[in-house]
């Protein structure tokens, strides 16, 4: 059985919609956030104190873009996957890793300085100037919707997945209303899939039943 240990909202919602987008059994586990401070007994499982942790046996991943490429191929049939032979391949790999590294950190910094921190730390001018950032880079995204609704491959992929999570944070901290038009009906397309309503269902479902805050980080 996998097991994935999960924040509502948290970086995590990547492999959680990849389970539910490859119809995976899992244990979903549900966490404060953040469970380093809230969690402490989570250091035994993750010394790193981060979401997510996905365990599969002896494998042991707190990547969550990683997290994608390794259910699709392990246990998927590399269906959320573009092969090396495949046009598109390129994009995939870099779709994966731009919405972790180029979209998300960014946002990272801006939930810390205007939400994370206790009033007197928060920094207003920093939190606006990576929400700029954010906002930025979301043109290479534009350009990738200009050939086709998906990012790599004309179809959706685990690169979607990965794009799509930074999207849905950027909806959390309130920046969804500065998207370009084509980045809101991407984001359209993706949350309306059985897959991320389903992933939507169970961490809401998960965190009632275990008693966990339902509300987003």
């Amino acid at each position: 059985m996998l097991t994935l240990f999960h924040c509502a909202d948290a970086r995590s919602f990547r492999p959680l919609w990849a389970l539910e987008e490859l119809g995976l059994p899992y244990e979903l586990k549900m966490l404060p956030f953040p469970p380093r401070m809230l969690a402490r007994e989570y250091l035994e499982e993750n010394p790193l104190g981060t979401i997510p942790l996905l365990v599969d046996g002896e494998t042991r991943m707190t990547e969550s873009a990683a997290m994608i490429e390794y259910l699709s191929r392990r246990h998927g049939g590399g269906r959320l996957s573009v092969g090396p032979g495949e046009p598109g391949f390129g994009a995939y790999l870099n779709g994966l890793v731009y919405g972790e590294a180029t979209l998300t950190f960014p946002q990272t910094l801006v939930l810390r300085y205007s939400r994370l921190e206790p009033p007197e730390r928060r920094l207003p001018q920093v939190a606006e100037a990576y929400a700029r950032w954010f906002l930025a880079r979301l043109k290479g995204l534009e350009a990738a919707l200009e050939t086709g609704d998906y990012y790599a491959a004309g179809r959706f992929t685990g690169a979607d997945v990965s794009i799509g999570y930074a999207l849905l944070l950027a909806r959390t901290l309130g920046l969804d209303p500065e998207f370009s038009p084509a980045v809101s009906a991407y984001f359209d397309r993706l949350s309306a899939r059985p897959g991320y309503q389903a992933a939507r269902r169970a961490q809401r479902a998960a965190a009632e039943a275990q008693g966990m805050p339902t509300a987003s980080i």
